[in-house]
């Protein structure tokens, strides 16, 4: 395996000669999706020792793995739906997370339960937690702890003291999804493993009755080519279906996608020491602690429109302002509302017609000669997802395949962090920054804190914050592009940053600065960087408008009219299927 310094990046150079590779190379696996589930079976197959290609149609994580909840979490909720097996493999792989393979990225987070009723709620869920507890083998985190109301109070002020009549702390995490998705990504670069996107696949190459391949095409270049490979892993979560159509095999599941939407209020505008979980009729609430901020979500509703832009509507914003406001002492008001963002969950489809109580176990299944699937589960059960894939696609691989060893491969970052945190001080005064900003990139970088502050040798501006969006460096955006494969400026204020959320213009003041800062690894000329900043400001005002709107149907219809970074395919690629049976991946 190739481990010179540097592999990891997916700059420019990388992008161009990954595509050569692609089309020239044979590879044991092509994995077909750049989520969390599809960047940790690539990572699972490279540290294996196969040949392994990743190919993603638009960015890392730009479905469902950037729109989480941010919890790393073991899912309390299934507890309660008997699914003991999916919680204890949760709680495994987030005690595994947070001591081992990315204590840069998930940390423990402390949450307020409170307790609504007398005699029977305190000993039921007390019992539940100890479950929690027990099962994870939780080393990183404290147990249980339970509190009267006063004492809840004191943790949560901004509660109200009818609210509860008392509470239990207990402790789960917290992760920037996004983050973590193209982290796992670069860690499967840094093992060998050829990473690209904006390369869609368009078709399926055949050999007999058996896949060998996919046919992809550059969304930034439309240029095309065939990737060939002993076994293809069909892992795009909601898209899952559509590409096994493409493929024209009859799948051994289908996913069903649920809209979650979540809500960002300033950290002042409630005033609590720990996150909160809030039962509700059907469900749970989250208010989740994010830097200078709270996210709330989340809703959990069907969802058969434009799969790649899932719309907030202003009924699941009402949902979830009625639902906090309910336990708030001070009520949230739309005027709060910094962020707002809509994700899907991949769902393997059941009887129920509530989504609430499908499955989160995952499936992967043998689709036919050369094809595997892999859909459903839980973020935080990603590796196991992955292995169980390369498991299964192992059969198609004609060289003995070695066992899954992921859970001994830290991520890119994660080696000597707890040292470096230890250093924090010191490497401030060596950078000339203020120890609160190296914790910040710690936490975002880990130990590649060093490869991130070299990019401002010789250019000590780029130490300087963005203008209308001080959390973040300016050589944060000069990174993106270089080392971690943002190709358009939606990438960096969406995803690699989570300025599209943070902030209440939501990246629109600072989109320029930030193209300009881009421009200098992507070679953009005032063309483009005007492009872009149009393209995201049509993004951020269709987002806007689509959440004024009363339902799904409308809300989808002003967001799908946005203008895309990327483009995508409209006409089908000669030789890759049938004619008429390729359209934009996304739309129903």
């Amino acid at each position: 395996m190739d481990k010179q310094p540097g592999v990891q990046f997916l700059g420019p150079e990388q992008r161009e000669r990954a595509w050569e590779q692609l089309g020239t190379e044979q590879f044991d696996v092509v994995v077909v999706g750049g989520g969390v589930v599809g960047a940790g079976a690539a990572l699972d197959a490279a540290t294996r020792g196969l040949k392994v290609a990743l190919v993603e149609a638009r960015d890392f994580a730009s479905g469902t793995s950037s729109r989480s909840s941010k919890m790393f979490h073991g899912g309390l909720r299934y507890l309660e739906q008997l699914e003991f097996g999916l919680v204890a493999e949760a709680l495994r792989e987030r005690e595994l997370s947070m001591s081992t393979l990315a204590p840069h990225l998930v940390k423990p987070l402390s949450f307020l339960f409170p307790l609504t009723h007398r005699v029977w709620e305190r000993p039921y869920m007390a019992a539940g937690f100890l479950l929690y507890d027990r099962m994870g083998g939780a080393k990183s985190v404290p147990p249980q702890k339970h509190l009267t109301r006063a004492g809840a109070l004191r943790m949560a002020p901004g509660l109200k003291r009818n609210a509860l009549i008392g509470g239990i702390r207990f402790f789960d995490t917290v992760v920037d999804d996004a983050r973590h998705t193209m982290t796992v990504a670069r860690t499967a670069a840094h093992y060998g493993a050829v990473v690209r996107t904006s390369t869609q696949v368009v078709g399926f190459l055949r050999e007999a009755d058996r896949v060998s391949g996919v046919q992809v095409r550059d969304s930034e270049t439309g240029a095309t080519t065939e990737v060939k490979g002993h076994v293809v892993i069909n892992a795009t979560g909601v898209w899952t279906d559509e590409i096994q159509a493409l493929s024209k095999q009859r799948g051994r599941f289908r996913v069903r996608a649920s809209k979650g939407v979540h809500v960002v209020v300033p950290r002042d505008r409630i005033v609590s020491d720990s996150a909160i979980i809030l039962r509700t009729e059907t469900s749970v609430l989250f208010v989740i602690p994010w830097g200078n901020h709270w996210i709330i979500g989340t809703t959990d509703t069907d969802w058969n429109l434009d799969l790649a832009h899932p719309a907030a509507t202003r009924a699941d914003i009402d949902y979830i302002l009625g639902r906090v406001n309910t336990v708030l002492v001070t009520p949230l008001t739309y005027e709060d509302i910094d962020g707002v963002y809509a994700g899907l969950r991949p769902l393997l489809a059941g009887e129920s017609d509530e989504t609430s109580k499908l499955s989160r176990e995952h499936a992967v299944a043998r689709v036919a000669p050369g094809l595997v699937a892999i859909a459903g589960g839980k973020y935080t059960t990603y590796r196991v997802m992955g292995r169980d894939a390369v498991d299964l696609a192992a059969e198609d691989i004609p060289a003995r395949v070695a066992p899954s060893i992921t859970e001994k491969v830290p991520l890119a970052g994660a080696d000597g962090y707890f040292a470096l945190v230890n250093q924090t001080v010191h490497l401030g005064a060596l950078h000339g920054l203020h120890p609160y900003r190296i914790k910040h990139l710690l936490d975002r970088y880990g130990s590649l804190i060093d490869e991130v502050l070299d990019l401002a040798d010789g250019s000590p501006e780029l130490l300087q914050p963005i203008t209308e969006a001080p959390a973040y460096l300016q050589v944060e955006a000069v990174y993106a592009a270089a080392a971690e494969g943002a190709l358009h400026l939606e990438d960096m204020l969406a995803r690699r940053t989570r300025i599209s959320i943070e902030y209440s213009h939501r990246g629109v003041d600072c989109a320029e600065q930030v193209a300009r800062l881009m421009a200098r690894v992507l070679g953009w000329g005032e063309a483009e960087i005007a492009g872009e900043v149009d393209n995201y400001r049509a993004r951020v005002e269709a987002e806007i408008m689509s959440q004024a709107q009363p339902d799904d149907a409308s809300a989808d219809a002003l967001r799908a009219a946005a203008p895309e970074a990327r483009a995508e395919i409209l006409e089908p690629v000669p030789g890759a299927v049938p004619s008429g049976s390729v359209r934009p991946l996304g739309r129903r």
